[in-house]
C-alpha cells in the first residue's frame, strides 16, 4: 500500500503539519478490510461480504524510514468464495474512517471456507 493514503486523511495530515487545523487521530484499533474491487484515494472499494468475513484488527510496528509494516499475523477465516484484489484500512469509530487503500501484489482466489492470512511484515504502508 505504498503511499495509498485516502485523500481526506492526507488533507487532515497536511492541515495539521502546516498548523491550519488540529489533527484528530483515528479511533483504534485499526481494522483491515478485504476488497473484491479496488477503491481509490477518494472512493472505497467493494468490500468482501459473506461467509464468516469480518474486518480484522491491524497492529503495526513503529514507522521507520517513512514506512511501517504489520507486527502480527492477520487471518480471515471462513471466507466466501471469490477473488480478493486489495485491502483497505479503517479505524474503529462508530462511523469507521477509511485511511488507507491498496491493491495486493497478486490477487487471491478463495474457495468457500478458506482462510486468507497475511504474515507479520506482509503488509507495508509508506508515505514515500
Amino acid at each position: 500500500m505504498a503511499n495509498n493514503l485516502v485523500q481526506a486523511e492526507a488533507n487532515r495530515m497536511l492541515d495539521a503539519s502546516f498548523g491550519t487545523a488540529a489533527y484528530t487521530a483515528p479511533t483504534g484499533p485499526m481494522r483491515l478490510a478485504l476488497v473484491t474491487a479496488n477503491g481509490s484515494a477518494t472512493a472505497a472499494g467493494t468490500e468482501v461480504v459473506g461467509g464468516s468475513y469480518a474486518r480484522q484488527s491491524l497492529t503495526m510496528d513503529a514507522a521507520s524510514a517513512g514506512a511501517a509494516v504489520n507486527s502480527a499475523t492477520i487471518s480471515f477465516t471462513g471466507m466466501p468464495a471469490g477473488t480478493v484484489v486489495g485491502v483497505e484500512v479503517y479505524d474503529s469509530a462508530g462511523s469507521p474512517r477509511r485511511c488507507w487503500w491498496g491493491a495486493l501484489t497478486a490477487s487471491k482466489t478463495l474457495g468457500a471456507g478458506d482462510t486468507l492470512t497475511f504474515a507479520a511484515g506482509g503488509l507495508s504502508v509508506s508515505l514515500q
